[in-house]
């Protein structure tokens, strides 16, 4: 039985050691989405899959439906909303003022110093709704006394 080992197994073992294991495959954001699509269209890939394990695909399948969603719930470019204060300012002034028309409104906050267009005035007003028309009951109501006479108004004739 030999105690020492030879000068050629220290060398190869240091070899291996300096230049370890093979490293660990970088995966761009191309493959990653490459591999969720791959899953949706084949969900049994997961049992097939040997160069990731079924928990990475699962964790970049959500962090990418987190993205899908950030983009989706982002702040929209164009037009600044009305803010909600103005809003409800518009919509008190036309209930007190139902004779007031968008034009009146926009001049009045106009005064106030509230720099606003007609149109989103107009669009921002609350509906009014006018009286309701009279139904069916008002109608037999007023119309009772004559309804009464015609149905009871018979003439008899000879020929039909």
């Amino acid at each position: 039985m030999r105690l020492a080992k030879p000068r050629w197994h220290f060398s190869a073992s240091n070899l291996l050691s300096c230049s370890g294991a093979p490293a660990r495959l970088r995966l761009r954001t191309a493959d990653r989405v490459i591999f969720v699509w791959l899953y949706r269209l084949f969900p049994s890939l997961l049992e097939a899959a040997v160069v990731i394990k079924p928990e990475t695909l699962v964790r970049w399948h959500r962090s990418g439906f987190r993205l899908y969603w950030r983009w989706k719930s982002r702040r929209r470019v164009g037009r600044p909303a009305v803010p909600a204060d103005i809003r409800d300012l518009i919509r008190t002034i036309s209930r007190d003022n139902p004779l007031w028309g968008a034009p009146r409104i926009h001049g009045e906050l106009l005064k106030l110093g509230v720099d606003i267009a007609q149109s989103t005035v107009a669009k921002y007003m609350s509906r009014h709704h006018g009286p309701r028309c009279p139904g069916w009951q008002a109608f037999l109501r007023n119309h009772t006394a004559h309804i009464a006479g015609v149905d009871l108004f018979v003439v008899p004739t000879i020929g039909f």
